[in-house]
């Protein structure tokens, strides 16, 4: 998360198969929060933030979402605890709690802006693909 850089990660996305997030919003990246099953109790206001994923790298758009919510996990040691987020901290435990269910933001867009990202990212893979090929073509002697 860290390296990518990232502000969050789901267990998913690194196929382990837990329902568990870490998030990190500080501005030093020293405070990593960790939610173990996560749920999201209550959801309150409403904005449009651009976001990003790690799982769709150098994509970005416009998501709506709940400005503040209330959740319930457990932390590192199992504890139950409640907690209000609000702002971009809400923002990213919705992002990858999303993960978790099987989504990512891209699926939250209209269908022509999908699209669209569908192509340049099929475009992207035939590039690289095209490249690999050429590379390893040409021959040392």
């Amino acid at each position: 998360m860290y390296a990518a850089p990232g502000i969050g990660l789901a267990a998913t996305q690194v196929d382990a198969h837990q329902r568990v997030i870490v998030a990190d919003v500080s501005a030093e990246r020293d405070q990593p929060l960790v939610l173990i099953n996560p749920e999201i109790l209550s959801r309150e206001g409403l904005s449009s933030t651009e976001e990003g994923c790690l799982s769709v790298p150098d994509i970005f758009d416009e998501v709506e979402r709940a400005t503040r919510v209330r959740v319930r996990a457990q932390d590192r040691s199992g504890q139950v605890f409640e907690r209000d987020f609000e702002d971009m901290l809400a923002v990213c435990v919705q992002h990858e709690l999303d993960h978790l269910e099987g989504r990512l933001f891209v699926d939250y867009l209209s269908d022509l802006r999908r699209e669209r990202i569908r192509k340049k990212l099929e475009k992207e893979r035939k590039e690289r693909s095209s490249r690999a090929r050429q590379t390893s073509s040409v021959r040392a002697y």
